[in-house]
């Protein structure tokens, strides 16, 4: 299973939630009741329970960051058909939308952000954009393709 950012705010509204719910549960003891005193604990995992919350919505962002990486493999494609770029004259061009880029963008690394995760039949794990994946879905036969998480764009 790949961990993905929205797994990490899920756990975190989660965690929100209980802390909610044990807050209120433990509010409603009276001070000085006998209840009080013993729901001290409690009160004390929800105020753990909150920092966990904080620390797994941290952790998503910085996932997300990590995630949003540009591609970097050393060609540029169309971010939308993958590798169906013509160049000439200094412009290249997508044979199947007729976009068109005023520089070689097959000559130069690939900046669009990471989308996928693809791990090979030996266990290479590569990571890419959209773009990239169309060439790899029919080059790499056996390969398993891992879409990550749309907030990991943000």
């Amino acid at each position: 299973m790949t961990v993905t950012p929205a797994h990490l705010r899920t756990l975190a509204s989660r965690a929100e939630a209980l802390t909610a719910e044990v807050r209120a549960l433990c509010g409603g003891a009276p001070n000085g009741s006998p209840e009080h005193d013993h729901l001290a604990m409690a009160r004390l995992a929800a105020d753990w329970l909150s920092r966990g919350a904080e620390d797994l919505q941290r952790a998503a962002a910085d996932l997300a960051r990590l995630q949003s990486q540009p591609c970097g493999l050393p060609w540029r494609v169309c971010p939308e058909h993958g590798n169906t770029l013509s160049s000439g004259a200094g412009v290249s061009t997508c044979r199947v939308c007729r976009r068109t880029w005023t520089y070689d963008r097959p000559g130069q690394p690939c900046p669009e952000p990471v989308t996928w995760k693809v791990i090979d039949r030996a266990g290479t794990e590569t990571r890419m954009c959209a773009g990239h994946v169309l060439g790899a879905r029919a080059a790499a036969a056996g390969a398993t393709f891992i879409h990550l998480d749309e907030g990991a764009q943000v």
